[in-house]
């Protein structure tokens, strides 16, 4: 699979999420949880689009939620992750389309329209920043390092940002992007030291998983096992450094 032919394909959704015409048009699926006409559009675009390229694969979507895939190959796409920021044209949102295979992420993209920033990884491969190699930053404990949070489940708020008040104080910092897969890009990248959310589904993790793999860092569940591409769950990303001080503060 010729990865820079579907980075192609993916900035090629830009004129889409970027028409402010198309945002305004809003549906809400549930508690603070929207669907735009351009997470729509893109979706079908993709689809299309990979469909063509590879009409043996099958396709997994934020917009048609979880499903059994009978499969050894799908596409897992979230096509606007960042919807809110999107409606609120606070420009933090990105295309993420991963390919699945036996269960196992074996290729990722992560495309920023706004900042023209498109992340990749091929797994074995490494991680790559607009073709240029990238790697988790260097920091050995979390005092050296800002971490990426995420604010899902709201019915968790008090137990969460308990946590987060716990990650602050061995912290730098503690950030709020509000893209679960541009904070696992900024993870590969070395922004920041990590992040964690208490709930994502496979299509807001599976493509910054792997990147953050490739880049050298760490990703799993709250308690330290692997995640399961198929399932949604709890998830830390890292450098790896300080993969562990970050999930005991977690527990």
């Amino acid at each position: 699979m010729d990865i820079q032919h579907i980075a192609t394909l993916v900035r090629e959704t830009k004129g889409i999420i970027t028409n402010r015409e198309m945002v305004a048009h809003v549906r809400e699926k549930g508690v603070a949880d929207y669907v735009t006409q351009v997470d729509i559009t893109v979706q079908e675009f993709l689809k299309d689009a990979l469909y063509k390229l590879a009409p043996d694969i099958q396709f997994l979507g934020e917009e048609t939620g979880l499903q059994q895939m009978n499969t050894d190959s799908y596409w897992i796409l979230d096509p606007v992750d960042g919807t809110t920021n999107l409606m609120h044209d606070y420009q933090h949102s990105v295309v993420s389309l991963a390919l699945c295979q036996r269960n196992d992420i074996v290729a990722g993209i992560i495309y920023d329209p706004f900042h023209e920033e498109l992340f990749s990884a091929v797994k074995g491969k490494g991680s790559f920043l607009n073709g240029k190699p990238i790697h988790v930053s260097s920091a050995q404990k979390l005092s050296e390092t800002i971490i990426g949070v995420g604010t899902a489940k709201r019915e968790q708020a008090k137990d969460n940002f308990a946590r987060f008040l716990r990650v602050y104080e061995n912290s730098q910092d503690i950030r709020r992007i509000g893209s679960a897969a541009l904070e696992l890009a900024y993870t590969a990248c070395g922004r920041q030291g990590g992040y964690f959310e208490a709930y994502l589904n496979p299509w807001d993790y599976a493509a910054g998983m792997l990147i953050v793999q490739e880049a050298g860092g760490t990703v799993s569940d709250w308690r330290g096992k692997s995640l399961d591409p198929a399932q949604g769950s709890q998830v830390a990303g890292t450098n790896g450094n300080v993969h562990d001080e970050l999930l005991r503060l977690l527990a």
